[in-house]
């Protein structure tokens, strides 16, 4: 039963993170460079954000277990 709840849990997650990541624009810390054949793009801010985010997901489900 408790690794139906886990499973199911970390799949809401991964949907949640997913539609996130679709519709999160573009921060002004993402790294871009643009060539003529080529697109390069690097999401550095966006990692950061998304860091601080479950860093402070994870530090609220210990707090409160």
């Amino acid at each position: 039963m408790k690794i139906g709840l886990i499973l199911m849990l970390m799949g809401s997650v991964l949907f949640i993170a997913g539609l996130v990541l679709f519709y999160l624009p573009r921060l002004p810390g993402d790294i871009i460079i643009e060539k003529e054949n080529m697109t390069v793009y690097i999401p550095l801010a966006t990692s950061i954000l998304i860091s601080i985010l479950l860093s402070a997901a994870v530090l609220l489900y210990q707090y409160f277990k």
